[in-house]
């Protein structure tokens, strides 16, 4: 609830579990269902992670949904939820057996973070590595599994960072794996300092040129970095990120148009409503409705074109 009374999205921040190291915690899925209990959280509600989460699946099938993608996760497939998206399991975590990884982002080395692209744009969808993937995949995992549930053998301090080796080891693996690394430039500065910039600010400032600015740099650099790294101009950038939080909003919480539109720093309910329709093809109500299975949706309007050129 937020503080008007208004069913809202919950938060999870990361806290490790008593007695565990800091900094990454593994668990099989019926392990997560226990631990989510003790911390009073529905492990089947949407929730937006303050952590990485990886999830695989080793037999069965998951259904799982991140930021509005259904997919359902098979033998050896991942999925790689970043800090700050909304997802949801959607079937039975005890019908399937897999692993789940928990990772403050404080607890990964930068030169780690900077090597996996940890702070790039996410990709969508599943992880589907290769034969020979799969394989070092589970080679890491098994010993960073083995490593967690050790208690006693080692001091403190050791163990952490052994956990830290191995799951950096993990990490780069994985995301060698088609699609995790999302965007494709994510190292330039121009795009790196422009997306963390949005990020802080989008509920407030949806303009290319206070950004610019902001950063000293141009419209059109911004622009162009953007358009190298995230295959789309600078406004639409900022655009589709305001977009995706209005859909979360609208979806995972009962906040009406007009506050999602305040929330989301527009002076009014028309100006929200033209905004969201331009970008989603239909209004908040008619989108609200649709995403909540409480009336067929009818056919989506294309997308304007990139104001950006």
């Amino acid at each position: 609830m937020d503080r008007n009374g208004h069913r809202d999205v919950t938060e999870v921040p990361y806290i490790p579990s008593v007695g565990a190291p800091p900094g990454v915690e593994v668990f099989d899925f019926r392990a997560l269902v226990e631990r989510a209990a003790s911390h009073d959280v529905d492990p089947y509600s949407p929730v937006r992670v303050a952590f990485h989460e990886l999830i695989t699946v080793r037999s069965g099938v998951l259904r799982y949904a991140l930021d509005f993608a259904d997919e359902e996760l098979s033998e050896g497939a991942w999925m790689w939820a970043r800090p700050g998206q909304i997802h949801q399991f959607r079937s039975d975590l005890t019908a399937a057996e897999g692993v789940v990884i928990m990772v403050d982002p404080g607890f990964v080395r930068a030169a780690t973070a900077q090597a996996a692209g940890l702070d790039r744009y996410p990709g969508q969808g599943p992880l589907v590595p290769d034969a020979t993937a799969a394989a070092a995949l589970r080679d890491i995992l098994v010993p960073l599994e083995n490593e967690f549930r050790a208690t006693r053998d080692l001091p403190l301090e050791v163990r952490v960072e052994v956990l830290r080796h191995l799951l950096a080891a993990l990490l780069l693996r994985l995301s060698e794996v088609p699609g995790a690394r999302g965007d494709t430039a994510a190292g330039d500065e121009v795009f790196r300092r422009f997306r963390q910039a949005v990020e802080r600010d989008y509920t407030r400032n949806h303009r290319v040129e206070d950004y610019a600015a902001e950063l000293n740099y141009s419209v059109r650099t911004l622009t162009r970095a953007t358009r190298a790294a995230a295959g789309r101009g600078a406004k639409r950038f900022i655009d589709d990120r305001v977009l995706l939080e209005a859909r979360r909003l609208l979806v995972h919480t009962d906040l009406s148009a007009t506050a999602v539109g305040e929330r989301l720093g527009f002076p009014g309910a028309t100006v929200f409503t033209k905004f969201f329709r331009r970008g989603a093809g239909m209004t908040p109500g008619a989108f609200r409705a649709s995403a909540r299975g409480t009336t067929a949706p009818g056919p989506a309007k294309p997308a304007a074109a990139d104001p950006d050129g």
